[in-house]
């Protein structure tokens, strides 16, 4: 589905990303996980084509992504913090993105629904919460059934009931043989929802795995506490 070939990516003196090689299947959930800075965003921004390695490539469905836009069409993304047009209405927000879109892939209305977006539609985006506002990128990221989902903190900001229904439609796309990228620093909330563990240090990816062999290696019962035990092990 995607693959990650030898990216490295410097900002000044900074090496942000060290020679980074993934291979990422349909039907995963997959937890990014990691301290601040040590190159998550570059990463998904890489994937996206919002930055530009200095070496390395990346592939969809076989495909270089590099001077190839179609390809972001199967990608639902969800910011963790969605900044939109102030000034604009939700319904606005909804219709530019569905132009954008122009009507290729199937509507999912599904979030749209259960989050009752339809009472917000005349509400401008300056105005809105920050868990409304997640409600929205939530139901934009999922609308045109992606192929691939990256989701930064998806839960973050949303209320129980809200957190509740978006896990439980990843948990669905997940079935439906959607690729699921997730960075989350609440770990407990993706329990029952990951399948295998990214973890990432200072640019460099010190391992990836099957959430099961990651609790077998670390001896922990949780995902939490098997983070919390690798990061025991790995120098400061």
């Amino acid at each position: 589905m995607i693959e990650v070939k030898g990216i490295s990516k410097r900002f000044g003196k900074l090496q942000v990303l060290n020679n980074i090689n993934l291979e990422l299947q349909k039907g995963e959930c997959i937890a990014l996980v990691g301290p601040n800075g040590c190159g998550k965003t570059t990463l998904i921004k890489s994937i996206l084509g919002m930055v530009l390695p200095d070496k390395g490539d990346i592939f969809f469905n076989r495909k270089n992504i590099q001077n190839d836009n179609e390809y972001r069409n199967h990608i639902g993304y969800m910011p963790q913090i969605g900044r939109y047009p102030e000034n604009m209405t939700i319904g606005q927000v909804i219709d530019m993105i569905k132009n954008i879109r122009n009507g290729k892939h199937r509507e999912d209305d599904d979030l749209f629904r259960q989050f009752e977006i339809e009472s917000m539609l005349f509400k401008k985006m300056r105005t809105l919460s920050g868990g409304t506002t997640q409600k929205v990128s939530a139901t934009l990221a999922f609308m045109f059934s992606p192929q691939v989902l990256i989701l930064d903190e998806p839960t973050a900001g949303l209320d129980p009931l809200a957190a509740h229904i978006l896990k439980e439609k990843i948990s669905t796309a997940r079935r439906n043989g959607c690729l699921i990228l997730i960075t989350s620093h609440l770990l407990t909330e993706l329990e029952d929802m990951v399948s295998q563990v990214i973890f990432m240090q200072e640019g460099n990816v010190i391992l990836h795995k099957n959430t099961a062999d990651l609790k077998e290696m670390t001896g922990s019962e949780t995902l939490a506490t098997s983070v919390i035990e690798l990061l025991k092990t790995i120098p400061q």
